[in-house]
């Protein structure tokens, strides 16, 4: 968890309290950086400014004078810009005045610092596909992305190399606005249903992001700050409910180790 909507909600919840701020130093007290190494990590950050924060699928973006610092929040991370230093805050940024930790229960998160002008041809972000947004996310590209797959549709929602920025949750929101089942296979998948995948990508991931994201277990933004669109699911996190199209039971089943919450009448 957090997905494209709850990393958007950090972004911007962090733009009002750290931008022009100076790195002075760093600490790092657990390796969540895959590039470079820490010691050259810690040397290449200090006395840069963040200039802006941006988002590229579930990556947060921090824009400084020479680098991106790329981060992954993967399933709990999180970023506080104030409080006492606790035993899961593993990389701290000093300022001359504050300090901006990042905090992570679980450890998963991953810290990238790569030059400005390769930050879109190197990985992470070399390997992302579209962003729901974009013109050229048409049902011909979907299309032309499923023809050859045999997997279940939400296990191709959940590739970052098609779409990006789609998780678990809103996987199982947009199949069932779209009246998809989520184990039909991927080359099954009709130009109607490309058509309303695309749709509800774009409606539910905006109005999840005016709701500041989907609260679930421990996702906060910022401390005290949390998502209001889990008040709107639909079926994820429903299991035994009634759908509120049919009143049939929603259920939960496993796909490729996810689990996943559908109507079987609505989504046969």
């Amino acid at each position: 968890m957090p997905e494209l909507p709850e990393v958007e909600t950090v972004k911007n919840t962090l733009k009002k309290h750290v931008l022009g701020k100076k790195i002075i130093s760093v600490d790092v007290f657990y390796n969540m950086i895959d590039k470079p190494d820490i010691e050259t990590f810690k040397k290449l950050v200090k006395n840069q400014t963040i200039i802006d924060i941006k988002r590229r699928g579930k990556f947060l973006m921090f824009e400084l004078d020479d680098y991106y610092l790329l981060s992954h929040l993967r399933m709990e991370g999180k970023y506080f810009i104030d409080g006492s230093i606790t035993r899961h805050d593993h990389v701290i940024f000093h300022f001359d005045k504050g300090f901006l930790k990042y905090n992570d229960t679980r450890k998963f998160g991953r810290m990238y610092l790569v030059e400005k002008d390769k930050v879109y041809m190197e990985k992470p972000l070399s390997c992302l596909g579209l962003e729901p947004w974009d013109t050229n996310l048409t049902s011909d590209y979907l299309m032309e992305k499923l023809k050859n797959k045999r997997l279940p549709i939400k296990s191709i929602l959940l590739d970052q190399s098609i779409i990006t920025g789609i998780g678990n949750i809103y996987a199982d929101e947009i199949l069932f606005k779209s009246n998809i089942n989520p184990l039909k296979k991927g080359n099954n998948i009709n130009l109607t249903e490309s058509n309303n995948i695309i749709k509800y990508t774009r409606d539910i991931l905006e109005r999840a992001i005016k709701l500041g994201g989907t609260t679930i277990k421990s996702y906060e933004s910022s401390r005290g700050v949390h998502g209001r669109f889990q008040n709107n699911l639909l079926v994820h996190n429903h299991e035994g409910d009634k759908c509120p199209n049919c009143n049939s039971i929603i259920i939960k089943i496993k796909i490729n180790g996810r689990g996943t919450y559908y109507c079987p009448k609505c989504q046969k």
